[in-house]
């Protein structure tokens, strides 16, 4: 947390002296009222429920309790984390103030002048990972294969469709760093599956209610904290790399399925492609596909 002076006009005489009034009214820290100077986020639209400020840029809002940046004025979603969960916004700042789908100031983007007062986008409703003061809203795009990894270093393998020459149609996206490497979830929402795998295919199914998709992550290893039922936020750890089901080919695989789903789309031996390409979609996210 960080503290914030507060100032007040004042008017006072000593030794018969007069002291010049300070400024107005100003930021007086995260205490959950929005003043003049800070970038504001709320937990409902239209400017309802708990309110978080802040006066600074934030990188990661962070996904979790203890040390996530958390909603701090009274009402709905009080203490709730900022990341994944604000609504609307107000930009008291006086400069434009840039919101981010990720972590970093990258992905999709909404800019508020200053003074705006209104909600997020749907791209950006209860999908906001960081925030820059001073902002115009330029910034670039985050490559996949940085953001499904902690620590970046990953590399796209295969793209949609690359088995022209194999039996059956590559229904998704492969990525690999390496062995035991953390991966991250590229997209909140509900697990619907989650499958160990062993010698097998493994598999990680996450519903997102808001698109109406369902993301498939296959070979990787599960963590045990991940199971079906479970809400899980973008960014979110969620497997270590392994092949599972893929022989000695490392990877992870990433698969977006239209509405509800469990499984991956069938491959081996089918040659009918079950789902559309994703690459507009993961671009719509603030991602590049590599």
């Amino acid at each position: 947390m960080r503290s914030k002076l507060a100032y007040a006009g004042l008017a006072a005489a000593i030794v018969g002296t007069a002291v010049a009034a300070a400024p107005a009214a100003q930021a007086a820290g995260r205490d959950g009222v929005c003043q003049t100077g800070e970038f504001c986020l709320y937990y409902n639209s239209d400017h309802q429920g708990s309110v978080s400020d802040f006066t600074g840029s934030i990188s990661d809002y962070g996904a979790s309790q203890p040390g996530c940046y958390e909603f701090k004025g009274a009402g709905a979603g009080k203490d709730q984390c900022v990341k994944n969960n604000a609504a609307a916004a107000w930009n008291r700042t006086g400069k434009p103030v840039t919101l981010y789908f990720n972590s970093g100031y990258a992905g999709s983007h909404q800019t508020f002048a200053a003074g705006a007062k209104v909600n997020l986008s749907a791209t950006l409703k209860n999908q906001n990972a960081s925030h820059r003061f001073n902002d115009d809203g330029t910034s670039t795009t985050v490559a996949m294969s940085t953001a499904l990894y902690v620590g970046g270093g990953g590399r796209l393998t295969t793209g949609f469709d690359g088995y022209h020459t194999t039996p059956g149609r590559h229904e998704g996206i492969d990525f690999a760093k390496g062995s035991g490497a953390d991966v991250r979830a590229l997209l909140g929402g509900t697990v619907t599956n989650v499958v160990e795998g062993g010698t097998g295919l493994s598999t990680i199914a996450v519903y997102n209610a808001q698109f109406d998709k369902t993301i498939i992550y296959l070979h990787t290893n599960p963590r045990d904290s991940v199971d079906t039922g479970d809400a899980i936020t973008k960014g979110q750890v969620i497997a270590d790399e392994a092949a599972r089901g893929a022989g000695s080919a490392v990877h992870t695989h990433v698969e977006m399925r239209l509405g509800r789903k469990t499984l991956a789309a069938k491959s081996v031996n089918d040659p009918t492609l079950d789902n559309p390409n994703p690459n507009s979609f993961w671009r719509a996210r603030g991602y590049t596909v590599n």
